[in-house]
């Protein structure tokens, strides 16, 4: 068959990510023998013109439409992001009359309500380079696709989901060769990094949090060695920037610290990132054995400082940790993001202050803080229950799919944005929403690019901020 493959990421903000999952599964597919090709929309100054371009090049017989997100996760600036695919889908059934098939992380997390918007009946759950092949042979051979695991379908106006497959207990890592399906160059001039799982999975019961429903409540934990390959493979290509993209990267720990260990004996001469470590499992033994396999900047996803709200996310961790986890970078040189989510539940103005006077106190002058305010409410999440519970949330699941926020009903959300903007504004680490949503980034990427300045640009805030002041710009 011949199959389109459409990236519809557009959001360049705070850096365009690579989808590595639209890859991944164009691989996948053609693997199965199917001729494939990708279109991604990213950098495409007009989308639908491409997408005409590439309906009358290749005439595919079926369209998958990769979805990363459904909006941007913001309570101050919120995005829409799903509106932009009513355009993209009319284009696409004008001029063809092939089989339209949602995927990405979007179709996981809420794949009847995206199925009902866009008017599309069919969608792939979990693990794409697994069940979109599969369901691709059925396609082709006139199979019971209403039967097929790990697809979703509207069948009449009935909502359907077939248990998924994927790839096992284990699971061998995967890394595209991404130069035959985008352009490397341009994400590369944004300061954009190579996405890389290390694992799939999570075990961690944050009360907000998709993951768990996207890739399962298990670790499949890939093999350190054979990542170690797939990383001097990349690096081989001029592909030394590298990011590991795991909901946790460094849990279970000893799997993080296995993998650094061969990475570190393998001298393998790449910049290695994440933002995504919990405080918890952080100590003077990991932070220098990723130093020592060549990571150049570490994230702490901590969300609060204050026990009370960190027991009312379930994060699993204590204020005690986060602190230890302060005295652990302060050790090290890494550069370090702490960042934080102010508004769940048991927020109150002591909590806001606590975390407040935690990041003026303990973060690093030449680190950074970033400050969100509120947390995105999906269906079926913890977060849904208690904000029901609280009478702060009586929208529809399905009026859901459209940004919703939940704020603590014990604090007044202007007095926290108020807070947050006054030690944003008296400390130049200190970073927002705001900051990470300015329209001139992207062009501040490709000027950092072309001065040398490897990723992230977040280790440069001070620098940048008192320029932008400079200027006349408050950010």
């Amino acid at each position: 068959m011949k199959v389109l493959i459409i990236s519809t990421n557009r959001h360049p903000l705070p850096v365009p990510v690579m989808p590595i999952g639209a890859c991944i599964v164009a691989e996948a597919a053609e693997s199965a023998g199917h001729t494939v090709k990708v279109v991604d929309l990213m950098f495409k100054k007009n989308p639908l013109q491409s997408v005409e371009l590439a309906l009358d090049d290749i005439k595919p017989d079926v369209i998958g439409l990769s979805v990363r997100n459904i909006d941007n996760n913001d309570m101050q600036n919120p995005v829409f992001f799903v509106k932009d695919l009513i355009p993209l889908i009319e284009t696409v059934r004008r001029k063809s009359e092939a089989t339209i098939i949602l995927g990405g992380s979007a179709a996981s997390v809420m794949p009847e309500e995206l199925m009902r918007y866009t008017g599309i009946s069919c969608a792939v759950l979990g693990d794409g380079e697994v069940v979109f092949p599969e369901l691709l042979r059925r396609l082709s051979n006139g199979g019971n696709v209403k039967e097929a695991p790990g697809v979703a379908l509207i069948d009449g106006d009935e909502f359907v989901s077939h248990p998924r497959l994927s790839g096992g207990p284990s699971h061998e890592c995967i890394v595209p060769d991404f130069a035959r399906w985008i352009d490397v160059r341009e994400y590369l001039s944004q300061l954009s990094t190579v996405p890389l799982q290390t694992k799939l999975g999570c075990h961690f019961k944050c009360i907000y949090c998709t993951y768990r429903k996207i890739e399962g409540n298990t670790y499949r934990l890939f093999d350190p060695e054979g990542i170690t390959e797939l990383i001097k493979r990349l690096a081989s290509s001029g592909l030394r920037d590298i990011e590991f993209v795991d909901n946790v990267f460094n849990s279970p720990y000893y799997h993080a610290a296995a993998l650094c260990e061969n990475l570190a004996r393998e001298r393998v001469r790449v910049r290695l990132y994440s933002l995504e470590l919990n405080p918890l499992l952080i100590d003077d033994t990991l932070i220098t054995v990723m130093e020592r396999a060549g990571f150049r900047s570490i994230g702490i996803t901590v969300e609060s400082a204050s026990d009370e709200v960190l027991h009312g996310l379930r994060k699993g961790y204590t204020a005690g940790d986060v602190h230890r986890a302060a005295q652990v970078v302060r050790n090290h040189k890494l550069p370090c993001v702490w960042i934080f989510m102010l508004g769940g539940p048991c927020e109150t103005e002591a909590t806001v202050r606590k975390t407040l006077r935690f990041a003026e106190k303990f973060i690093r002058p030449h680190d950074t803080a970033f400050f969100g305010i509120g947390v995105r409410v999906y269906p079926g999440t913890e977060l849904e229950t208690i904000a029901r519970q609280q009478g702060v949330l009586s929208l529809s699941r399905e009026e859901m799919f459209t940004p919703v926020f939940y704020v603590s009903p014990e604090i007044d959300s202007k007095w926290m944005s108020q807070q947050i903007t006054y030690s944003v504004n008296n400390h130049m680490n200190f970073i927002s929403s705001v900051s990470i949503g300015l329209s001139f980034l992207p062009s501040l990427h490709r000027l950092a690019h072309r001065l040398g300045i490897k990723p992230p640009l977040w280790k440069y805030t001070r620098f940048i901020r008192r320029g932008l002041r400079f200027a006349g710009i408050d950010a």
